[in-house]
């Protein structure tokens, strides 16, 4: 587990299904990160466990600190194909604009290239995702390349770690 002043991280588990399923049924939400049926969840929730006793890093529910509710998922993301380590963010839209998807992700990086020592994290970021292009800007990734992720152009953001320590970072 993982906290900040406001947030807690935890790694997500198949208890988190149903919630999965919630959070990508809004629409705005999805548009970059598709949906799921319970049945898809189940089966993304398995990999992100997997992932977990695989590498030692997955994706987390994001929960608020004050009241333990989950407002979204932040995390770490291995990709054969690719053969690189993305973080990721998504967010329930009553919780967009507070800082929220900046500050989990801040502790993630510092987790990534501190416990976990790696030396590059990559952000896949689907054109038009303004917002998540933000993000990245703010945590110091700048635009590695092309590519197309899950059937759709995007740029690949990517944040080294000796650029990281340069920001302030371990």
């Amino acid at each position: 587990m993982i906290t900040t002043e406001r947030l807690r991280l935890r790694p997500l588990t198949e208890n988190d299904t149903d919630w999965w399923v919630r959070l990508h049924a809004d629409e705005d939400v999805s548009r970059f990160v598709g949906t799921y049926t319970r049945d898809q969840a189940s089966a993304r929730l398995q990999a992100i466990h997997r992932q977990w006793t695989e590498r030692g890093h997955g994706l987390c529910a994001v929960e608020l600190r004050a009241t333990g509710e989950p407002i979204g998922r932040c995390g770490l993301n291995w990709w054969e194909e690719f053969g690189e380590t993305e973080i990721g963010w998504t967010f329930a839209r009553p919780h967009w604009g507070h800082g929220y998807a900046t500050e989990a992700a801040r502790v993630v990086l510092d987790w990534g290239f501190g416990p976990l020592a790696l030396d590059r994290i990559t952000a896949m970021i689907h054109h038009g995702n303004t917002a998540s292009t933000s993000v990245a800007h703010r945590l110091g990734f700048t635009a590695l390349r092309e590519d197309t992720v899950l059937d759709r152009p995007c740029t690949v953001y990517a944040l080294d770690v000796s650029t990281s320590a340069r920001r302030g970072r371990p």
